[in-house]
């Protein structure tokens, strides 16, 4: 094939997408795999709300066919101010909503919006394709490595010495792939160095803005609870893009409808942006979602269900890794918080199966899946080093009548080992 541009050639295929073909072959050839490696839903048991799915098909028998505005409806982008309002304690107007296609369009406009070659990025490791995203943009990358003892979020501390100059700084939380949080504490610290970095910079400097991911925000449970950079510091809100939507919050990741708040004159660039890609919502999409955020019963209803549902499952799986470890196996696992996320570790580098030292992580959990048929993904994945014991557990297809047989098998893989 011919020379193509230095982009496409230098892009980094999916780990992800990898594993995932590799998982499904092992399904197609018949073996048994319990699959906790995407960050999706299964609808036979997580279906989206009645009342949005019943609104899309009236919408589109109703003939909404049509191009949307490029910007979103505006009854979706009311309702969507509305919605952040009651459930952040946040207020933005319809021109600072921007509507797309579920998240990534937002975030790879946003980046396109902020971000010119050789710009410095700031993100942590490890947290979702900000390293592909920074690649696409051809900024460059300011990499932190979050610690387990920080549940693997950055500190105001650890971003400090690298803010001088950066143009964006990403943050997630809740986090994927982590399911943990950002305190209050740690978000007024970073809001706090963001604020005095701006104001450190001349009026013809570009400012340091904030992407801010809360796509999980409504998914925390127990005492976890989600914080708003705008609702602790107001001045961040001339800062602050937030990239949100239904696909996670409402089990709703193929309905595609995703908004980002913002300045409106970086929403307008968005915008534009977008309206060349083309990543709108389809109106019918667009038109039901507003119907269903503007009632708010239907909303809580289906919250109370759904994140009981998800915690539970979280809360099994983490109860049996700690019953293995305090069996003595090299497993650990943070406690749920948020998302629909497990990170779990498994520190079997080093040990031997079946005549065989497990000398990487990559044999680690190839031996998981071979041996104990359960498919995870390591934070490698995620950008994390290629060594790291730690993964992700998503429980958006698991069933609960599953998880018995799952730690028998896990447990007694882990037996093997010697």
């Amino acid at each position: 094939m011919s020379k193509l541009s230095k982009l496409a050639e230098s892009l980094i295929g999916s780990e992800i997408v990898k594993l995932g073909n590799e998982i499904n072959n092992r399904i197609r050839n018949g073996e048994k795999i319990y699959n906790y490696t995407i960050g999706d839903f299964a609808p036979a048991i997580f279906p989206i709300p009645e009342a949005l799915e019943d609104g899309i098909v009236e919408a589109y028998r109703a003939g909404m066919t049509n191009y949307p505005p490029a910007d979103g409806i505006l009854a979706l982008r009311e309702a969507v101010c509305d919605f952040i309002d009651h459930y952040e304690g946040v207020r933005y107007e319809p021109g600072e909503i921007q509507i797309a296609s579920g998240g990534r369009p937002l975030i790879y406009s946003l980046f396109s919006t902020i971000v010119d070659p050789g710009d410095k990025v700031i993100y942590a490791v490890p947290s979702w394709n900000n390293n592909h995203y920074t690649h696409l943009n051809h900024g460059t990358p300011c990499e932190i490595t979050a610690l387990p003892e920080n549940d693997f979020m950055p500190t105001a501390e650890e971003i400090a010495p690298h803010i001088k100059g950066a143009a964006l700084l990403c943050l997630c939380t809740p986090q994927n792939p982590t399911g943990t949080t950002l305190s209050k504490e740690a978000l007024e610290k970073i809001c706090d160095l963001v604020l005095a970095e701006n104001r450190s910079r001349g009026e013809d400097e570009k400012k340091l803005y904030v992407l801010f991911d809360q796509m999980y925000f409504t998914l925390t449970y127990g005492d976890t609870r989600h914080y708003h950079p705008v609702a602790l510091r107001p001045e961040m809100k001339a800062y602050t893009i937030t990239i949100d939507g239904i696909s996670k919050a409402f089990a709703a990741t193929g309905v595609r409808v995703g908004w980002a708040m913002g300045p409106a004159p970086v929403m307008a660039k968005m915008k534009a942006l977008l309206s060349h890609i083309g990543a709108w919502a389809p109106i019918a999409e667009q038109k039901a979602t507003a119907d269903f955020l503007a009632n708010t019963e239907d909303v809580d209803e289906f919250l109370e269900f759904f994140k009981e549902e998800l915690e539970v499952r979280l809360w099994k799986i983490f109860r049996g890794f700690e019953t293995l470890k305090q069996r003595g196996h090299a497993v650990d696992a943070i406690a749920p918080q948020a998302a629909i996320y497990l990170t779990v570790k498994l520190d079997l580098k080093g040990k031997t199966a079946k005549g065989k030292v497990l000398d990487t992580q990559e044999a680690v959990t190839q031996y998981i899946l071979s041996e104990a048929g359960l498919a995870i993904v390591p934070f490698h994945c995620f950008g994390a080093d290629r060594e790291s014991p730690w993964y992700r557990i998503s429980v958006g297809t698991c069933r609960m009548e599953e998880l018995d047989d799952v730690f028998e098998k896990l447990e007694q893989a882990l037996l093997a080992l010697q």
